[in-house]
């Protein structure tokens, strides 16, 4: 697959972020919910007065109710369109997107990027506290309430055995003729100052719920339901336990995404297209 853009356009990067409460995810649907894309191509749409739809690819697909705070996009507009319009473009769109979105810088780059492949590494946030009297108010819609005393220790050690490459399948959701090996390159918990806990989650790339599913077998490492080398056992059973569960969106963030130099975008694009398999596994299907 190339990464070539079409002769006569230009592809511009997207800076973005958004609260995701009120959005049904990053991806448009076919029955007409609002997402993020949808609100995003209908704004460019309509103040560059085009006629038509021009498609953004973007870094990571989140779910209905994820947050996004360094989430990346690229679309590939006509070269005529983006002389016009690209000194006003930003602002532009400020006075079109409704206030839960939005894009905060429009950046011309090389025909290799591309905003899903070239990136290296993805990093999230997950928020919970555990104060018995719950969420702070003003904090509610990106803070998960966990409604028993978590030991940030304990989470800490049994998060130390998930991270490196593995198939990570028993936390993430299968996909037809999708691989579930990640290269997890950090997880780790931190109590803020406020006492909410934040886990900071950093990969190449995620498969489906893995972010949610990983911090839930933490949670009940945590507060004393499973032991420490439990989240470690259900990733080397490689299937999924029913006893870990899926925590709310509410508490997720997209916090940033990591891209190589120029000089390294081809490689990176080809590279990340590759099925992976585990040294000793096999590689077919």
């Amino acid at each position: 697959m190339s990464d070539d853009v079409q002769d006569g356009f230009v592809r511009v990067r997207l800076d973005l972020s958004y609260d995701g409460r009120d959005f049904s995810g990053w991806a448009k649907q076919s029955q007409g919910q609002r997402t993020v894309q949808g609100d995003i191509e209908a704004a460019l749409r309509t103040v560059t007065r085009s006629t038509e739809t021009y498609e953004l690819t973007v870094a990571g697909r989140t779910d209905s109710g994820v947050h996004a705070r360094g989430q990346v996009a690229h679309v590939d507009l006509p070269v005529e369109l983006w002389a016009e319009h690209r000194d006003k473009l930003l602002r532009r769109l400020a006075g079109r997107l409704s206030h839960d979105v939005r894009v905060w810088s429009l950046t011309e780059v090389p025909s290799g990027f591309n905003a899903r492949f070239s990136a290296i590494w993805r990093r999230y946030a997950y928020r919970v506290t555990d104060n018995p009297g719950g969420v702070d108010p003003l904090q509610r819609g990106h803070v998960l309430w966990h409604d028993w005393a978590l030991d940030m220790d304990a989470m800490n050690e049994a998060a130390a055995a998930l991270v490196g490459e593995h198939d990570f399948a028993a936390y993430c959701k299968r996909r037809e003729g999708a691989t579930t090996i990640r290269t997890l390159q950090e997880l780790r918990w931190e109590r803020r100052p406020d006492g909410v806990m934040e886990a900071t989650v950093k990969a190449d790339a995620f498969c489906h719920n893995m972010v949610r599913s990983l911090v839930g077998a933490l949670l009940f490492v945590g507060d004393g339901h499973r032991p420490v080398d439990w989240p470690g056992k259900v990733l080397a059973a490689g299937v999924r336990d029913s006893a870990v569960h899926v925590v709310r969106p509410h508490g997720l963030t997209l916090e940033e995404v990591g891209y190589p130099a120029d000089e390294l975008l081809a490689a990176r694009n080809l590279e990340a297209r590759n099925k992976r398999s585990l040294p000793g596994s096999a590689g077919c299907c």
